[in-house]
């Protein structure tokens, strides 16, 4: 029971102040997933991420139930995505309904505008945080190539960032990992001797 109660009070938290969608509660709910709660660690995060962005829906709905689902079995699931979404639903009945009242004020309309790059920093911060555990995986050179690389495929190519996610996915599974050939150098050297 603890762990549905965290469950719902981390994927609450990050959907009451992940204010402007999806992109801006990713942060949220990896500082509730990995940070807080300690339910896994960053590569597993950016793992879940990835696969989240490659599936059609609010990525803050379908991580919650990834999540949810992993943790805590079909009621984590239902359980992450209820407190996702009630803090949206909640906050829409009472905003609409006083928000087309003032809309037309200029400080209201500071504050909508002030979300944009509030969140575009969000995302800088979690971007720059993958990029720095990087180093471990592939290193600096090729982690930096390989966004240079999405960011030229999907800017000037147009491809879908789904795809690029879904081709770096694929590429993640084939190609083998560091720690992998060290084991496996070693235990060859292990059994010629």
């Amino acid at each position: 029971m603890k762990l549905q109660r965290d469950l719902f009070i981390g994927f609450f938290r990050s959907g009451l102040l992940g204010f402007g969608g999806g992109p801006s509660a990713i942060p949220l709910v990896h500082k509730e997933v990995v940070g807080t709660f300690k339910w896994m660690n960053d590569q597993e995060f950016s793992d879940i991420l990835a696969l989240a962005n490659t599936l059609p829906g609010p990525i803050a709905t379908k991580m919650a139930g990834y999540i949810g689902y992993r943790l805590g079995g079909i009621l984590g699931m239902i359980n992450a995505i209820l407190a996702t979404v009630l803090p949206t639903i909640l906050m829409m009945l009472v905003l609409l309904t006083s928000f087309n009242q003032f809309k037309d004020n200029p400080r209201v309309q500071g504050m909508t505008g002030a979300v944009v790059p509030i969140v575009g920093v969000m995302m800088g911060t979690l971007t720059w945080e993958f990029l720095k555990k990087s180093k471990n995986g592939w290193g600096w050179k090729k982690g930096i190539l390989l966004l240079a690389g999405s960011f030229v495929v999907m800017e000037i190519f147009h491809v879908h960032p789904g795809i690029v996610v879904g081709i770096l996915l694929v590429a993640a599974l084939v190609i083998p990992d560091k720690k992998e050939k060290i084991e496996m150098t070693m235990k060859e050297k292990s059994e010629s001797l």
